[in-house]
């Protein structure tokens, strides 16, 4: 379905998994965030024929290109398989003010009263969120949580992530193994 390359981009995703497990954690934020940002823009509708879809990282790896989703949950699922504590991790959901469009990005911290630093496909250097001045934080959620947002940290807690319809979805496929075809 994904060809040979696709596959060679999975391969290839393992060989940074193994290459990154054990090292301190910058090195595998920056691992992780150039590894990824190596693949293209492409919108939904372009690649998987829909307004919106989370493509898990096999399918994103396969295809070799997705949009800001893409790149933030393939990125976090990674840094989740190196062993970064769920706690210290967030997928936010912010405007791009540039662009005057709605983002993905992920965030880190190592403690909750830590500023965060920006993993993006769109500024591809890792930065404090407290430079990020062009992203306007809507929310943010994990693996467990689901806060509306203050991208310096913190934020007020809503409730569980599995409210987001499209996370459930994006895990679910995870956990089956189920791949879309982007040709349909």
């Amino acid at each position: 379905m994904y060809g040979q390359t696709g596959w060679q981009r999975i391969r290839q995703w393992q060989v940074l998994i193994d290459r990154l497990q054990g090292r301190a954690v910058n090195t595998q934020l920056a691992g992780v965030n150039d590894f990824f940002n190596q693949l293209r823009f492409v919108d939904d509708i372009d690649v998987w024929h829909v307004e919106d879809y989370w493509a898990t990282p096999f399918e994103f790896l396969g295809v070799g290109a997705g949009d800001c989703e893409d790149f933030a949950m393939a990125k976090y699922l990674t840094l989740r398989e190196l062993g970064v504590p769920d706690a210290q991790l967030r997928l936010h959901y912010v405007k791009y003010i540039p662009y005057d469009q709605f983002h993905m990005v992920v965030t880190w911290a190592p403690s909750p009263t830590t500023p965060p630093v920006v993993l993006d496909n769109i500024v591809k250097p890792i930065e404090p969120a407290s430079r990020r001045n062009d992203l306007v934080p809507i929310y943010s959620f994990n693996g467990s949580h689901l806060w509306i947002s203050k991208l310096g940290g913190g934020g007020r807690e809503v409730g569980e992530s599995s409210r987001l319809s499209l996370w459930q979805s994006w895990q679910q496929r995870l956990d089956d193994g189920t791949l879309r075809d982007p040709r349909r």
